[in-house]
């Protein structure tokens, strides 16, 4: 039969028919959902990804399974994301991190040009904390004593090239003084040498410190951003900044997308993150890590990481970082 010996009521039928169909194609997620966590196991990226995953899952009636991809400082992960349709089903959970192996490292994907930004998810600020022992209180102190003994002071971090070795440095940049980096095989044997008194000082995270922080096993002494943060047991500290150092760094978590999401697509992943976040649930999860649920969006977002990425880059070249 050809088209026009249809009857009239079969065409309109068939018009209205369209776009409910395509509708149904288009809606997101109509499928399981993998969200990629470039790290191993148990770090603060998988207590950001998972909780997460398990309220859209609620929300949204489909699976959305965390699979963890580590190796390479996370490279390995964010290259897996990078050659995946750009779908929506596949997305990825990284943090501050991202920038920082950006700049070191030569991957076969491009920071900004292989993704998308979709949300920031939550952040956090990093706490300069010492050895109970070591005479510094302030970040004052601190400054005065690495001037007038360049190199005497030792700070630990979880490896060479790595977001605390970023951070520290710059704090050395910003104060104008010289410490002696210690890179460990992660955070814990790092923090461990800190109770110790093996070395003076480190910059980290509440969620990889926290019991030596609730015992008063090492004393903070500064936040690197306002937030909060610290467990109750702890004294509250000012930032870094209002010691006097003009400087301002905070960890994020994000959530991205391969390049090439549709918009559409992207804004219903993002408006499913929005309300997840405001979840009660998960705000006490992540509060319980020293994170802050903050739902920002896609522009935003990328202008973090265009702001981390130059950041690094230069910190990376004044401090002669190198990757591992």
């Amino acid at each position: 039969m050809t088209l026009h010996r249809l009857p009239r009521r079969t065409l309109f039928v068939a018009a209205l028919a369209i776009p409910a169909i395509a509708r149904a194609q288009g809606a997101w997620p109509n499928r399981p959902v993998r969200i990629v966590v470039p790290f191993p196991p148990g770090g603060s990226n998988d207590v950001v990804a998972r909780p997460l995953a398990e309220r859209l899952q609620a929300r949204l009636g489909q699976p959305f399974v965390v699979e963890n991809r580590g190796g390479a400082g996370g490279a390995i992960g964010a290259g897996q994301v990078a050659q995946a349709p750009a779908d929506g089903y596949t997305l990825m959970v990284t943090s501050s991190s991202f920038a920082t192996t950006a700049v070191l490292q030569k991957t076969p994907w491009d920071a900004e040009g292989s993704f998308d930004a979709v949300a920031v998810l939550a952040r956090a600020p990093f706490f300069l904390m010492t050895n109970p022992g070591f005479a510094p209180r302030d970040v004052a102190s601190l400054v005065a004593l690495a001037k007038s003994k360049p190199g005497s002071i030792d700070y630990g971090t979880s490896g060479a090239g790595g977001i605390n070795h970023f951070i520290t440095e710059f704090f050395c940049l910003q104060a104008g003084i010289q410490m002696n980096h210690i890179p460990y095989r992660g955070t814990a044997p790092a923090v461990t040498d800190l109770v110790a008194g093996n070395i003076q000082l480190m910059l980290t995270t509440v969620a990889s410190a926290n019991a030596a922080i609730r015992d008063a096993r090492v004393r903070v002494i500064a936040a690197t951003a306002p937030g909060g943060g610290l467990p109750p047991e702890a004294p509250p500290v000012k930032t870094v900044k209002e010691q006097g150092v003009d400087y301002e760094v905070a960890i994020w978590w994000g959530l991205l997308t391969p390049r090439g999401v549709p918009p559409d697509i992207r804004r219903a992943i993002h408006g499913a993150v929005n309300e997840a976040l405001g979840d009660p649930a998960l705000r006490r999860v992540y509060d319980a890590e020293g994170a802050t649920p903050s739902p920002v969006g896609p522009d935003e977002f990328a202008t973090v990481l265009r702001a981390d990425l130059a950041r690094w880059r230069q910190v990376a070249q004044a401090a002669n970082i190198r990757a591992e």
